[in-house]
């Protein structure tokens, strides 16, 4: 993650924590997730942040795990939630998520963060982290025109769609779609695709 955004994270983890929790339950999202996901499919969050996903995964069938870079939103997620499992990973490395891990992969609103040049890699990593037939969800504010920082210093990329889309060589894309977040209101693109299985022909 840049590095301003990943501070501010930090030095604000309490105050982000909550209005997240304040904000309605994002079921647009849980809706794509019970559509796409393996059922009963071993789950990573990237960029759980204070985990409230984490939660409603494990609550609803997806036994899951979060990674975050922010040691800030890692001790608020560990304190609202004792029994569940976060550690810390960033992006594009992902260090210590072994290849072929996980049923599904959720990345919700994280990769805006990352400077442009780091979006391909980034994607291809949480690609290699799934096992074959595997679903990934993605999903990013968007950004028109130009890079900006917000009054928190976080950095918003303004990227092309088609640098996600084209690091997906090794699946099959299910959703590709610009969309309002249920839960924060912003102007999102959402985009899940399917890890093809070994041997099957690109399409």
């Amino acid at each position: 993650m840049d590095q301003p955004t990943a501070a501010a994270y930090d030095r604000l983890a309490a105050d982000f924590a909550a209005d997240w929790h304040a904000q309605p339950a994002p079921g647009d999202l849980q809706a794509l997730v019970t559509r796409f996901f393996v059922p009963q499919g071993r789950t990573a969050d990237i960029g759980c942040g204070s985990g409230r996903e984490i939660a409603w995964l494990n609550a609803n069938g997806y036994p899951a795990m979060g990674f975050d870079p922010s040691v800030g939103l890692l001790a608020q997620a560990r304190g609202r939630y004792p029994d569940l499992s976060f550690a810390t990973a960033a992006l594009p490395d992902l260090v210590g998520l072994p290849d072929a891990s996980f049923d599904n992969v959720l990345c919700e609103t994280v990769l805006m963060h990352l400077v442009t040049e780091m979006i391909p890699p980034s994607v291809l990593r949480l690609m290699a982290i799934l096992r074959p037939g595997g679903c990934l969800y993605l999903s990013w504010r968007v950004t028109t025109a130009a890079d900006q920082r917000d009054a928190h210093g976080r950095l918003y990329t303004a990227f092309d769609p088609r640098l996600v889309t084209d690091a997906l060589t090794d699946a099959t894309i299910l959703l590709d779609e610009d969309a309002t977040s249920a839960s924060s209101g912003k102007p999102i693109h959402r985009l899940v695709a399917r890890k093809r299985e070994a041997g099957a022909a690109n399409r």
